[in-house]
């Protein structure tokens, strides 16, 4: 019998929350899982949990111009036609500019310009100490991270398929958009990492708009929560009062800047506070999936 693969997905919604410290942290609680990291544009989870790459891929979006230049006909019809500025008497002058929509390849009238796909960055399963990680790198001024945000959730679920293991846990992109979107579709349980400060706040608003509009549960971890006793506790109403169970409260520690300069998670290091106050928030996540259900 197959084993049924829960999806716990963590997202926040802005950078610097600490949510990748806490995928760190879960990653070195939980056993039988297989990580993801799905920030694609600035992938980092590797930092801290260290490993190799054991397979890679390409990943291609998107279209680009390639031109036979010894057959233009110096028309300058594709100048015209290209409103990005991209391309110059079948010369491709500026290739960050080009958006890949085919109109100078279309109205070329010596063949010169023809379209291919566009190589957008590289798909990577690494062995770590954790388990294995799917992760990728989105190529520079590529706007396609969420296709490849699903594909590394693709490649994830599929080695613990293989492999029986009945967690996927994903480090999402921050914020709403089409990343983040991709990371969240499908999770079993979506956990927001929220700092007590107002713009947290109107973050989490934001974000409990979206996994409402997609059906998705959502629960709230609240990092550095002494930080603020005012906005810890009017985030914790708002929980209570829009029924967003609030699974942990991590107080703010030193500890999660020295992990971060020594590569290593905070569970590895020496801060019983700390580290109890991740197991609990493990044991309220593992209570919600649950795994093996």
């Amino acid at each position: 019998m197959a084993v049924a693969v829960k999806e716990l997905v963590v997202v926040s919604g802005k950078g610097g929350t600490g949510k990748t410290s806490i995928t760190g942290a879960l990653a070195a609680i939980v056993g039988g899982k297989v990580l993801a990291d799905c920030d694609v544009d600035a992938a980092n989870l590797q930092l801290i949990i260290g490993g190799h790459v054991v397979e890679s891929g390409p990943f291609e979006a998107g279209w680009e111009v390639v031109a036979d230049i010894h057959k233009c006909l110096q028309c300058e019809v594709c100048s015209e036609l290209c409103r990005f500025g991209a391309i110059e008497n079948g010369v491709i002058t500026e290739s960050l500019l080009c958006e890949g929509c085919g109109v100078c390849a279309d109205h070329c009238p010596a063949g010169v310009l023809s379209m291919k796909k566009r190589n957008a960055g590289e798909w990577l399963v690494l062995d770590t100490p954790k388990g294995s990680m799917a992760s990728a790198n989105l190529g520079v001024a590529i706007e396609n991270s969420g296709k490849l945000v699903s594909k590394v959730k693709e490649i994830a679920r599929k080695i613990a398929t293989e492999q029986e293991l009945p967690l996927v846990l994903v480090d999402g992109p921050p914020g709403i958009g089409c990343p983040a979107i991709a990371a969240i579709t499908g999770a079993s349980l979506v956990l927001a990492v929220v700092e007590p400060t107002v713009s947290a706040m109107h973050d989490l608003i934001r974000l409990q708009e979206v996994t409402a509009h997609f059906r998705l549960p959502l629960c709230v971890c609240i990092n550095k929560s002494d930080l603020h006793e005012g906005m810890r506790r009017q985030i914790k109403t708002w929980c209570e009062e829009n029924i967003v169970t609030v699974v942990g409260e991590i107080p703010y520690a030193e500890e999660f800047r020295q992990a971060l300069r020594e590569g290593r998670t905070v569970m590895d290091g020496g801060d019983i506070l700390v580290k109890n106050s991740l197991a609990a928030l493990w044991l309220k996540l593992a209570a919600l999936l649950p795994i093996g259900k």
